[in-house]
């Protein structure tokens, strides 16, 4: 607002000028304009400002407070602009979009959302405080979520007509210009768009976009188990795969070889999503699977992973040790990168260097060298382990220990005064000693370069919206090997399904662990040649709870299911 108003103000008599002077000094203290200040200090009402702003820079005025908003308005100009510029959209007239603003002069605020929106703008004046007010009522995260919910695959598809994509039944019979039409549709953009927001909004990991011969279905996957979510019109497949290509980068034309590609979208305030993309062509068209790869969610405090005590002070004081190998097991989406980084950042100081080999590089973190592997140009593993030496490493994560190449490096690696973290695919941590020497490692070298064996696995959580106690035959509980003295006080929970949860009685997942340090009694038995079931009874004797102990733990303190325990754990 120019200096100027102040002195009109005055000069009108609507302010004394002893009551400019204190606004003017609230204002050095607060910020804002002034006549907020003025307003918020009882100097003037907002009625009497809003007309003489209105009076002088010759446009209409506005009570907010008496006029309600149309949602479909509200989505043209995102919460942060808004915010930025203190304005608020209040209507739409064919081409023209009328803003109201408590500072009608501010042109750059006007190019700003006409370049935005593409409408021409016209300006009415309003006060500061009920715009903020305004604001506060219409992007709440509560009426943001109530526009989500409103824009459903319903209102998107009826949208099209059977003249919208004109795609042919044979395949051959496509051509990349029809592809990139079909593609741009508004709306085959917006049902990607919401595909991708309401993943988000459920906490998938993965996006399956699935062709078949007479369906077309979009799955999630959530907490480790796939749900479909809907079933888009089969001819819209090719045109919803070329538009999620086109966002990947990906040759919208190539669709019979695979192709990998990345999606970065900024959600919200500062907060960035990466999708990585794998297309895969199929029998009956090209599938998608989308990853999502969220770093605010990404857990690094290990205490939170779900380690008892004695484990995570195992782990921990494995990790510090200045060498050796710390071995995580478990099967593919099991969380070992995420313990592993979270072992990487407790470990990544000023005064170490840190090299990690990854396929693919799913986060990345500062103060930490990492490497993407490229097979096709002769960059895996053991080529990263081998150049790595040369780079004066402390701490050396590897990927995956896949071959006796690698193996053999991460060893020598161990031996010789570094710290090596890497995972390999075992069912639990003595079988991954019996793996090193199948894949041709000598038992002494096994005995004297690793510390610690980590086997995990990931249990659903139950909902606590929703959880409630429910009673389950002893048989059960008898056959997940509970001990009978503790069935009578054994209390079982169970999710019935709330909208936090989705309707599926689980929300989030916790890790059960098997931790085995490599200690002397162990030593002896691998130098002796005892088998891996002699090796567990050994560990177990040792003190090592399983990973079915683990995960018992987790049912007694009310955190998982009765059907989760089997899932993620053998019998002992």
């Amino acid at each position: 607002m120019p200096g100027r108003i102040g002195e009109l103000l005055v000069r009108e008599n609507l302010i004394s000028l002893q009551q400019l002077h204190k606004a003017q000094e609230e204002q050095k203290k607060a910020g804002g304009r002034l006549g907020y200040q003025l307003t918020k200090l009882g100097f003037i009402e907002e009625s009497e400002l809003t007309a003489f702003l209105s009076k002088q820079y010759g446009v209409p005025a506005i009570d907010l407070n008496e006029f309600e908003i149309d949602p479909d308005v509200i989505k043209l100009v995102p919460r942060e602009v808004v915010e930025k510029h203190l304005i608020i959209p209040v209507n739409r007239a064919g081409a023209s979009l009328i803003v109201a603003m408590s500072d009608p002069s501010n042109i750059f605020a006007i190019d700003d959302i006409k370049f935005l929106t593409g409408y021409n703008i016209e300006v009415v004046v309003a006060a500061e405080g009920a715009i903020r007010t305004a604001i506060e009522k219409y992007y709440s995260e509560s009426a943001m979520q109530a526009l989500q919910d409103e824009m459903n695959v319903d209102d998107i598809m009826g949208e099209f007509d059977d003249g919208d994509v004109s795609i042919a039944e044979g395949e051959n019979d496509l051509n990349v210009v029809d592809l990139e039409k079909a593609a741009d549709d508004a709306p085959v953009v917006k049902l990607v768009n919401l595909i991708l927001v309401d993943a988000i909004k459920k906490g998938a990991s993965d996006i399956h976009i699935e062709p078949y011969e007479k369906d077309f279905r979009v799955r999630y996957r959530i907490d480790g188990v796939l749900y479909e979510v809907m079933r888009p019109p089969l001819k819209l497949r090719n045109a919803i795969t070329s538009r999620v290509k086109i966002m990947a980068e990906l040759d919208i034309a190539e669709r019979r070889l695979p192709q990998d590609g990345r999606i970065k979208l900024r959600v919200g305030k500062g907060r960035e999503m990466d999708f990585r993309v794998s297309v895969l062509p199929t029998l009956f068209g090209e599938k998608v699977v989308m990853r999502l790869l969220d770093k605010s969610n990404l857990q690094l405090d290990m205490t939170k992973l779900g380690f008892e005590v004695q484990p995570l002070e195992q782990f921990k004081e494995a990790i510090h040790k200045p060498y050796g190998m710390c071995l995580v097991t478990g099967p593919t989406g099991s969380g070992k990168t995420t313990t592993l980084y979270s072992a990487l950042g407790e470990l990544n100081t000023p005064g170490v260097n840190i090299s990690t080999a990854e396929d693919p590089v799913e986060y990345n973190f500062a103060g930490i060298n990492q490497v993407q592997m490229h097979e096709d140009i002769g960059l895996n593993f053991a080529a990263a382990l081998r150049s790595f030496l040369r780079q004066d490493p402390d701490i050396i994560m590897v990927g995956e220990i896949r071959d006796f190449e690698t193996a053999e490096i991460a060893v020598k690696a161990a031996l010789t005064g570094h710290l090596v973290l890497s995972t390999l695919h075992t069912n639990d941590a003595p079988s991954t000693i019996t793996r090193l020497l199948n894949m041709g490692i000598e038992p002494f070298l096994v005995t004297a370069s690793v510390n610690i064996i980590l086997a995990q696995r990931l249990l659903r959580k139950v909902c606590q919206d929703c959880k409630e106690e429910v009673q389950v035959p002893k048989e059960l509980l008898i056959g997940l090997q509970i001990p009978p003295e503790q069935i009578g006080t054994f209390k079982v929970y169970k999710g019935k399904g709330c909208r936090t949860c989705s309707e599926t009685g689980y929300k989030g997942r916790i890790a059960v662990y098997e931790v085995m340090p490599i200690v002397d009694e162990l030593r002896e038995c691998v130098l002796r040649g005892d088998s891996t079931a002699e090796l567990k009874q050994e560990a177990i004797r040792l003190g090592m709870q399983t990973l079915r102990m683990s995960a018992l733990n987790k049912l007694r303190e009310g955190l998982t299911t009765v059907e989760e325990v089997p899932r993620c754990s053998a019998p002992d």
